[in-house]
């Protein structure tokens, strides 16, 4: 799988779960410990920038799921 195609899964499961926890990119920004605002939050779920690990931790701590949830790609091959 391309480098490309792994950081697009991520943003959509990171848009994934935040949607189906109701947030909005500003909600979740507010929710995340980290300096990073909404257009980087964008960028990640539209796969447009590496993200760091630390950057998806603390946005899997920010919507109350597991790292392993957000960094699953191969969850949008079984639904």
């Amino acid at each position: 799988m391309k480098k490309s195609e792994v950081l697009k899964i991520i943003g959509q499961n990171i848009k994934r779960i935040r949607l189906e926890k109701g947030f909005t990119q500003v909600d979740l920004v507010g929710k995340i410990e980290a300096r990073i605002d909404t257009t980087n939050i964008s960028r990640i779920e539209k796969g447009r920038t590496n993200a760091t690990i630390h950057t998806l931790y603390k946005i899997s701590q920010a919507l109350e799921v597991p790292l392993s949830e957000i960094c699953d790609v191969y969850f949008s091959e079984r639904v």
